[in-house]
């Protein structure tokens, strides 16, 4: 095979990495996720619901964990327990909130805020993906990695349905054909 281009301008220092290497592309991912999150946090901020202020800064935090989770793969785990017992706790209060408001499936729908919310829980779930890939390839992927990303994606749930809450705004319940749910 011939010598791969590099440009002089190259983006990322690993995007030339080997195609089986996957380490890039889950850089890339929770870049992405770091960015759509604080693109969430923008919103929330330009809103005027009574919980704004609080989201606002629970995101910065948030922000700043998926950027510490980044360089996983390729360096070590640097998220503490404590911080993901934080991220589970806030989960858990999120559900709690909004447990009386919703079926077991709901749309992903609702305010802006909640829509982006929603949409950065799916991409969490891709991520998740890539890891069992990376993990079937032969790489050995730590447990708090799947454990944080999964959590991430719970936490975005719940963050889109406290959205919709505090917006006043009601969850269209989802009942699917194909997944019957006992009442």
């Amino acid at each position: 095979m011939a010598k791969l281009y590099q440009s002089p301008y190259q983006a990322y220092s690993f995007l030339d990495d080997q195609p089986e290497d996957y380490r890039c592309d889950f850089e890339i991912l929770t870049d992405e996720l770091a960015s759509l999150t604080g693109q969430l946090r923008a919103t929330c901020a330009a809103s005027t619901f009574e919980e704004h202020n609080a989201i606002v800064a629970e995101l910065q935090r948030v922000d700043e964990l998926i950027y510490h989770l980044n360089p996983s793969l390729r360096t070590k785990v640097t998220i503490t327990d404590s911080e993901l017992q934080w991220l589970l706790e806030r989960t858990k209060a999120m559900d709690q909130v909004t447990k009386a408001n919703r079926s077991f499936f709901v749309l992903p729908a609702g305010s802006v805020a909640a829509c982006q919310a929603h949409v950065i829980r799916s991409k969490w779930k891709v991520i998740v993906r890539l890891l069992y890939r990376m993990d079937y390839a032969g790489k050995t992927i730590p447990p708090k990695v799947y454990d944080l990303c999964n959590l991430f994606s719970g936490y975005f749930f719940m963050l889109a349905l406290y959205l919709n809450k505090c917006e006043h705004v009601t969850e269209i319940p989802f009942e699917s054909r194909n997944y019957k749910i006992k009442k």
